[in-house]
């Protein structure tokens, strides 16, 4: 997989900036996301690294007829309606496991949005694992894989390192990103 992945990633023209840290838990941030293509060029890049990371997905979508699929891939479910919250229950993944490499997209969605969700930040703070930016910045062709930042520092500090490495990257589709949106939404979600 890993000569798959490079070799589709060098046809299509993409390059890596940076490297993945070698620290057995993180929380990877992705971004932006403005296309459906991202989660493909994501799946290449984890490939050709040899990286496995692992996504949330909602209980009834990963546990549905492509669970085998879906688990192989990296989906983790989650309940949302549990009363542990989201929060809890990723945290709980990261007490339980070695190693476990989370990756967010901390829009929440493909549309251009106000403030990113802070779930990440929630995340890696109550597990106490770094965070990781990634970039796919579509404009210059380079999947930019950053340097870890600790949430101990606090919500302001993480999010204006964040919009530092951010600044100047483009998406897919460029008007659906900002960076004026990485700072904490008005309601976590």
């Amino acid at each position: 997989m890993r000569r798959l992945g490079r070799g589709l990633m060098r046809l299509l023209g993409w390059r890596f900036v940076g490297s993945v840290p070698n620290l057995p838990k993180m929380v990877l941030v992705g971004a932006p996301h403005t296309s459906n293509w991202d989660f493909m060029l994501a799946m290449l890049a984890l490939f050709a690294l040899q990286v496995r990371v692992y996504w949330l997905g909602k209980h009834t979508f990963v546990n549905g007829p492509l669970k085998p699929l879906l688990l192989k891939l990296g989906g983790v479910a989650v309940d949302r309606r549990a009363s542990s919250g989201v929060v809890a229950q990723v945290a709980a993944q990261f007490q339980a496991r070695d190693q476990f490499l989370l990756g967010l997209a901390p829009e929440g969605t493909r549309s251009l949005v106000p403030h990113w969700k802070m779930g990440f930040f929630h995340i890696a703070q109550s597990a106490q694992v770094p965070i990781l930016p990634v970039a796919l910045d579509y404009g210059r062709k380079i999947i930019d894989i950053g340097e870890p930042v600790w949430p101990e520092v606090g919500e302001t500090a993480v999010m204006a390192q964040l919009r530092t490495f951010y600044a100047g990257v483009q998406g897919k589709r460029p008007a659906l990103f900002s960076v004026d949106s990485i700072q904490p939404s008005l309601r976590d979600g």
